[in-house]
C-alpha cells in the first residue's frame, strides 16, 4: 500500500493536532500541578495527588507515539489510558457525547493520523478488502 503525499500530510496534521491538544489540555496542567488539574480529578472521584503521575504517563505515551520506531506501542498505551479516562467518566455519571465518548474521539484522531501515515497499519486494518473477480 502506498502513501500519497496528501495522506502523509493529513496524517501529520492530525498527529500534530492530537499531540498539541494532549500537551496543552491534559499533560501541562497535570505536570505543572495547576489547581484545575487537581480540582477536575477530585470532581471525578480521584484522591488528591494522582494528577501529576497521570500527567507523567500521558507525556511518556505521547513521546512514544511521536517516535517513529515506537509509534504503535505509544498508540496502544495511550488508548489504554484513554480507556481508563472513559471508565472514570462513566463512573462519575458524566454526559455521554461530550464527556464519556471524548476519549473515543481522541483515539480516533490519534489512530487516524497514524493510519494515514503508516502503510503497514493500513494493510493490517484496511477499510475494505479487495475481492477477486
Amino acid at each position: 500500500m502506498t502513501t500519497t503525499p496528501a495522506m502523509l500530510w493529513t496524517g501529520r496534521v492530525l498527529t500534530g493536532l492530537f499531540a498539541l491538544f494532549m500537551l496543552g489540555a491534559s499533560v501541562t496542567p497535570k505536570l505543572l500541578m495547576m489547581p484545575v488539574a487537581e480540582q477536575t480529578m477530585a470532581q471525578l472521584g480521584w484522591p488528591a495527588g494522582y494528577a501529576f503521575m497521570i500527567g507523567v504517563l500521558e507525556l511518556t505515551f505521547l513521546v512514544l507515539y511521536l517516535i517513529p520506531q515506537t509509534r504503535i506501542l505509544g498508540a496502544v498505551l495511550m488508548m489504554a489510558l484513554l480507556g481508563g479516562a472513559m471508565a472514570t467518566q462513566i463512573r462519575a455519571g458524566s454526559p455521554l457525547f461530550s464527556h464519556i465518548l471524548f476519549s473515543v474521539y481522541l483515539g480516533l484522531f490519534m489512530w487516524g493520523g497514524l493510519w494515514l501515515r503508516d502503510p503497514q497499519l493500513r494493510a493490517l486494518f484496511p477499510f475494505a478488502r479487495k475481492t477477486n473477480p
